[in-house]
Formats: C-alpha cells, sequence, structure tokens
C-alpha cells in the first residue's frame, strides 16, 4: 500500500510520527510537508528529534491568509497525488494543511483517512472548526481519539461505527468510524521518558520544578484581536510569580505591530523566548505549575501529565480535560485569568479518555486489513 501523508504544522509532526513509524514497516510512505510551519523551531527540529524521516516533498507555502494558503496549498498537493498515485492520504487534525490534503484526495478519487477526528468546539468562528467539519465529511476512515469524538459523529449521521479494539477483518462500506485513542498521547508518553535524559532548559532558563508557569499562544483568535491579546498581556505582566512564554513567530510579529512586545520584553516576571524544540517544550510542559494555552495539543499534554491547565479560549474540542476536572476556559478575560492562575487546583481524578498509547499501531492495523 502506498500511503501519500500530509502535515504542515507543530501538532501534526507530534501525530505523524507515530503512525509513520508503523506504516513504514511494511508500507511505502510518500511525506508531504506543506510548508505551513516553516521555520527551524516550528519545523525541522521536530522532524529531527521525532524521528521522522526527511519530507519527499516540502511544498514552503509558509505564512498567508486563510484562503490564499488553502488555495496554494490545494494546488501543489493536487499536482504531487496525481504524480504519486497514491492508494490511500493520510490527513491529521484542523489545519489548512489538512483541509487542503482532504479536498486534493477526495476531488482524484484518492480513499481519505483523517486521524483525530470528530472533535468539535462547537465554535464555527475558528478556521480549525471548519477545517475539521469539512474533512470528517469527506473522509473514508475517521479516526477518533476518545468516545466523545464518536458521539460527535453519530450525531452528524455517522453509523458505520467500531468502537476500540474492534477491527475489521474485510473492506466495510465507507465512511468507518472508529475509537482508536489519541496518537498524541503514544507520542508524549514515549518521548517523555527521552526528554528527562535529552533535555536541559531547565538548567539553561535557571528554573524550578513546579516553581513558574508555562503560556503558549498562537490561535487566531487572540493574535489577531488586539483586544483579546492586549488582555493577555496585562494578565501575563501581572502574576506574582515566573511565566516562562515561548513565543510563535505569529505572536511575535502580532505582538511588535500592536506595540505590545515591550511590555513583555520589559516585565520582570515574564521570561520571552523563542519557541523551543519538542523535547525542550516536553520538559517545560511536565514541570510547569500551570500551564495557560489557547493550543489544543497543549491543552492535552497538559492532562497527560497531570499539570493544571487554564485555557485561554472560551470553548474547547477537548471538553474530557475539562469535564474531568484538570482544564478550565478563561478565554482573554482579564479577572479570571487571574483568579484561574492563583486558585484553579484540579478536583478531580484522570480517566482513561485517551486510549492506552497504542493508537498508531491500531490505525495502522485497520488500514492494513482494509487494504484493496
Amino acid at each position: 500500500m502506498k500511503v501519500a501523508s500530509i502535515v504542515g504544522a507543530r501538532p501534526q509532526f507530534i501525530k505523524a510520527a507515530p503512525v509513520s513509524k508503523k506504516i513504514r514497516k511494511n508500507h511505502h510512505e510518500v511525506l508531504i510537508h506543506t510548508g505551513q510551519h516553516y521555520n527551524e523551531e516550528m519545523s525541522a527540529i521536530f522532524f529531527e528529534q521525532l524521528g521522522i524521516p526527511k519530507p519527499d516533498y516540502n511544498l514552503g507555502v509558509g505564512s498567508a491568509s486563510q484562503g490564499k494558503q488553502t488555495a496554494e496549498m490545494l494546488a501543489q498537493i493536487e499536482d504531487v497525488l496525481l504524480s504519486e498515485k497514491p492508494d490511500l492520504t493520510l490527513v491529521y487534525g484542523d489545519t489548512n494543511s489538512t483541509l487542503a490534503g482532504a479536498l486534493a484526495a477526495v476531488k482524484l478519487h484518492i480513499p481519505l483517512a483523517h486521524v483525530e477526528a470528530g472533535l468539535r468546539s462547537f465554535d464555527k468562528s475558528m478556521p480549525e472548526e471548519i477545517n475539521r467539519i469539512l474533512t470528517d465529511h469527506v473522509s473514508d476512515y475517521l479516526f477518533c481519539p476518545t468516545q466523545t469524538a464518536i458521539d460527535n459523529l453519530r450525531n452528524e449521521g455517522f453509523t458505520n461505527v467500531f468502537n476500540e479494539g474492534k477491527f475489521v477483518s474485510e473492506f466495510c462500506d465507507s465512511p468507518l468510524v472508529c475509537n482508536v485513542g489519541d496518537v498524541m498521547f503514544d507520542t508524549a508518553i514515549y518521548f517523555g521518558k527521552i526528554a528527562e535524559n535529552k533535555s536541559d532548559i531547565l538548567n539553561k532558563l535557571n528554573l524550578g520544578k513546579k516553581e513558574y508557569l508555562l503560556a503558549t499562544i498562537h490561535r487566531a483568535n487572540n493574535t489577531d484581536d488586539v483586544g483579546n491579546l492586549s488582555r493577555l498581556v496585562k494578565a501575563f505582566c501581572a502574576f506574582n510569580e515566573t511565566l516562562v512564554f515561548p513565543i510563535h513567530p505569529r505572536t511575535r510579529k502580532s505582538l511588535s505591530e500592536n506595540g505590545l512586545l515591550p511590555k513583555l520584553e520589559n516585565s520582570k516576571n515574564v521570561k520571552l523566548i523563542d519557541a523551543v524544540g519538542y523535547l525542550d517544550f516536553l520538559m517545560l510542559e511536565k514541570n510547569a505549575k500551570k500551564i495557560l494555552t489557547d493550543s489544543g495539543g497543549i491543552q492535552k499534554e497538559a492532562y497527560f501529565f497531570k499539570i493544571p491547565c487554564v485555557t485561554l479560549r472560551e470553548t474547547t474540542e477537548w471538553v474530557e480535560t475539562v469535564e474531568d476536572g484538570w482544564n478550565t476556559l478563561v478565554g482573554s478575560k482579564y479577572d479570571d485569568i487571574l483568579v484561574a492562575v492563583e486558585d484553579f487546583w484540579p478536583k478531580g481524578s484522570q480517566r482513561q479518555v485517551f486510549g492506552d498509547g497504542n493508537a498508531a499501531e491500531k490505525i495502522v492495523e485497520i488500514l492494513s486489513r482494509n487494504e484493496n
């Protein structure tokens, strides 16, 4: 089986690492990197540290408006698929790279598999929500990370559903919906142990374990709205404890253009650093007192490592983290952020909602069994 795997952003590199490894044991993978994340800290270092093979194609699309970026990816991915003629196209998550890959594949009548299917924030103001809904509804294989994702798809009319562990012995009518667990859980657990031995980020930044907060911002709702961004900066500078803030290139640009970057640079409590590699970031996550983020993937990683998470959004697709009491949604509200940092602590135990750490193996087994 020849599989065209499409990635373009940090979360997709993390998801692709275990799946790519399993695919290449018995199948041929063509890896297509759209270049959505393209600098060293957001791209190349992740391939190196995660052991992902060098992409067969790097489209170099880079940053642009939503429509222009997606259109450029769609045109270039279509050219690659026409040339390579894969048996299956594999996409991950909710980015423009995923939507472009999905549209290119389905219009060429190439079977499509979506890893991390079924997620819903029920907030269509988020471009990610549009991307994942559209991708789900053109996919032939929908690999869900949780039971909630399965339930979301059932509510949207999907009926050919198999729960975790129930594999299909022969080809079934598509779309095929399976709860396989979360591939990010596979990666975080495995590389979290490696990071303990290979990362020295805590020493470099002179940080003690559980003696700092960790923050990330990159969502359009925060970076493109100067009101939201200003309130977040104000809150970050008001904390009475150290805040480590690895800054996304998009966020740095917005902060600079809106005159907010000097406030962070001159703050006594904020450690503003460039984006870091995967192993360093895992160490920062595992040893933080609390994490503040608008990232979906980091909400999960906080949950995996049992770190309280303060989500800088009004909604989340990872409702399990909130239901279990390990995540609280505060949006960009200044007072709510300060209260959460001071007073929010987990109130419940964690369930095994993200699988058993073998999601990648299950995905490849299902694809292999249904190979024509």
